[in-house]
Order: C-alpha cells, then structure tokens, then sequence
C-alpha cells in the first residue's frame, strides 16, 4: 500500500478548534490540488472523529472535472473510514451515493452497528483483534484485496500518528495557511501517543506557495 497524508494546518499546527470545530485553513488553489491528488489514489482514508466532527463526503471539490482529469477511468477515489466501534452515522455523508465507502473496523463492533451500517450501503472491513484500534497493517492488506493499493490520508491526527507509529506513510504534504488556532486541547498533524524517540525522518521535496499560504512536500525516510 502507498500512503501519501495531507492535511491543511493553521501557522500553529493545528488542524481545528479545541472544540472540534473545522475552521477553513485554505483557499481555492489549495483545493483544486488537493482535488488532483484524489485522483491520483485508488482511496481516501479519514478517521471516524473527523466524520462524526466535519461530515465529509470525500468527493471532489470541482466534481465537473474529475472524469477528464482522470480519462479514460472516470471512477473516483473510494472512501474508507478508520472505525473501530463502527460510530459512523447511517445518514452521513461519506455513505451517500458513489464511490464505494469501506469502514475499517475491530472486532469490538457490535452485530447491530455491523447490520446498520451495511444496510445505509458501507461496506464493512474487518481489521483488528480486540485491541480497541483498527490495526492498519491487516486493514490494508484487506483493503488490497478490494483493489485499493494506494490511499491519500486526510487526517485526523490520532489515525497519522498510528499510521507513523506502523512506518506505512511513504509521503507527507501539508498546506500551512495564515491562522492562528492555539489551545492545547486543539488537535495538531499528529496526535496520539506521540514519539520519545525513533522519530520518523523526511525529506523535504517541494515548497510551493498557494493561497495565503505554503504547501510544503516530504518524502518519508
């Protein structure tokens, strides 16, 4: 599986409020380049948290220009959620109409969150045994069997710092806009456990200014 995380973060490295609350970070060149990064994945991976918080659909933002950016295959992207517990909403967003949506969950899902969310049309994946966390290495193992052999990560931080904590992310790109979020409590890039050592190494690639902002390109060592 090829991994590429992007993520949109204020000066301060912060993805929203302390309350969970999106705050609009980029503008439009950023996300007409996000829009061509979708279509260059086989999937779209976010975590539950950002689902339940944002109530993302994971389409393109200019949905006009997705068959002829991507030619002949006019398919887009899947969804796939990280979701342990299966809490994502049968009316979100993320499962309306196409593309296919797989949530990634454990073994702690109960038979009627299983039941439920396959009925509201999500395709269920099992990936973990009994730990409380989708283990990312046997979900995408899973993931390749359905023909997704290359995700662009969204976020949110607890599900980065997992996929670092596993060395699966192979490159990382960050839209740095002009906001100043603050707040200890407020999610950064990567949450989680975080690092005392054996921190992951990258190489920057790029740097190429959008917006009121940067977008700066590694590549993981």
């Amino acid at each position: 599986m090829y991994v590429h995380v992007n993520a949109a973060t204020s000066a301060d490295g912060k993805l929203s409020t302390r309350e969970r609350r999106q705050v609009r970070i980029s503008g439009d060149e950023d996300f007409a380049r996000v829009d061509r990064l979708r279509a260059e994945y086989d999937g779209v991976l976010v975590g539950v948290g950002t689902v339940v918080a944002d109530d993302p659909s994971l389409v393109r933002h200019d949905e006009a220009h997705r068959v002829a950016e991507r030619g002949p295959d006019p398919t887009p992207p899947a969804r796939v959620v990280a979701d342990t517990r299966l809490r994502t909403p049968a009316d979100a967003a993320i499962l309306e109409g196409d593309p296919v949506t797989y949530l990634l969950h454990g073994e702690t899902a109960s038979a009627e969150r299983r039941e439920t969310l396959s009925a509201a049309g999500a395709t269920l994946v099992p990936a973990g045994s009994g730990n409380d966390r989708v283990e990312f290495p046997a979900a995408f193992d899973a993931l390749e069997t359905h023909g997704v052999e290359s995700l662009l990560v969204e976020g949110g931080g607890e599900v980065i710092f997992s996929l670092f904590e596993h060395d699966l992310v192979d490159r990382l790109s960050v839209f740095v806009g002009g906001t100043v979020i603050g707040g200890r409590q407020a999610p950064t890039l990567v949450d989680g456990r975080g690092f005392v050592d054996g921190f992951p190494e990258l190489e920057l690639e790029g740097v190429e200014r959008l917006d009121e902002g940067v977008v700066l390109t590694w590549a993981v060592r």
